[in-house]
């Protein structure tokens, strides 16, 4: 065969093989993936014990991303709002400090959700028919922080105590189970809050072994969320992101009014999936950072007006 026309046929066949690949369907590409969230919250958490304790799930998600061990539950420029559930999700959840969605503490008189809305609200305005859903066992995040959502369930326990709530985490996080094999959500948050009510009853400590037990059962529970996502028959086609933080950590038996405190103050944040970046961060973060990083995975580009206090952080890109 003569060279020129020997060339002539690898360059057909190169730009053929190049062709293929850009127009079938069964191989994407990473820019083909469908983005979506898996964001986890574990209330009372100090990340000393997740350090102190067996949780698999948590170390395989931060070896596959970037976690910081001390996000900050309060920003620089707003410090005020007590160090509890009620101002912590509302940041968490809103991107903003508590300056803004105005929760000071649990009471959550002079809440400002109208006009700093739960991050699934910032989702709908960008991308209306994205799929949101929300499954919690702390009420008030049901009743006065979620909006926009296709689905909110709360499934906090009349049984009061650790008991009911080792129930009820089992119980929401089976139905996120459920949401990501046949629901097909965008986004999903799931909160679990036995770590908290254990730290109430027993003490938030390393040294503690209930709760350092508590923390172990909300790993598993992390890893059965996870692993259902990892179970849809679409995963390959997905990018999913997985974030994990808490509110708040705890001294003694209490977290509130820990402004100066080390262990009440600092969470951790975990942000995990092939379009994290590794390693651990190298700056500080904080809770307003978690929904604005959810937020950008998704394809949203935050508005001046809607003021967020959150920065994106953890991706690649």
């Amino acid at each position: 065969m003569p060279f020129a026309r020997l060339l002539r046929d690898v360059r057909f066949l190169r730009c053929a093989l190049i062709l293929i690949l850009l127009v079938s369907p069964a191989i994407p590409t990473f820019a083909q993936q469908e983005k979506k969230v898996l964001f986890i919250g574990i209330d009372g958490t100090r990340f000393d014990s997740i350090e102190k304790a067996e949780t698999p799930n948590l170390d395989r998600l931060m070896q596959d991303g970037i976690f910081s061990p001390g996000c900050l539950i309060l920003g620089e420029r707003y410090k005020k709002n007590d160090t509890v559930s009620g101002p912590g999700w509302s940041s968490i959840l809103t991107g903003v400090w508590a300056d803004k969605h105005g929760v000071q503490n649990n009471t959550f008189a002079g809440m400002n959700y109208g006009e700093y809305p739960h991050f699934f609200a910032r989702l709908k305005e960008a991308r209306p028919t994205a799929r949101a859903v929300s499954l919690v066992t702390w009420k008030p995040i049901y009743e006065r922080i979620v909006s926009a959502a296709d689905v909110s369930l709360n499934y906090e326990s009349k049984e009061r105590g650790l008991v009911g709530y080792e129930k009820s985490d089992a119980e929401a996080t089976e139905e996120a189970v459920r949401q990501l094999a046949a629901g097909n959500p965008d986004v999903l948050f799931l909160y679990i809050g036995q770590v908290d009510e254990t730290g109430h009853a027993h003490g938030f400590h390393p040294a503690v072994p209930e709760y350092i037990a508590a923390i172990e059962r909300a790993d598993k529970l992390v890893g059965r969320a996870v692993a259902a996502m990892q179970a849809r028959p679409t995963y390959a086609n997905e990018d999913w992101l997985v974030i994990v933080t808490s509110d708040h950590g705890g001294k003694g038996k209490n977290h509130g009014g820990g402004h100066n405190d080390p262990d009440v103050l600092n969470s951790f944040l975990i942000v995990s999936g092939p379009s994290a970046r590794r390693g651990t961060f190298a700056g500080q973060v904080y809770l307003v950072d978690a929904p604005v990083t959810a937020l950008s995975h998704l394809g949203v580009k935050p508005k001046d007006g809607w003021r967020l206090d959150g920065r994106v952080v953890g991706l690649k890109q």
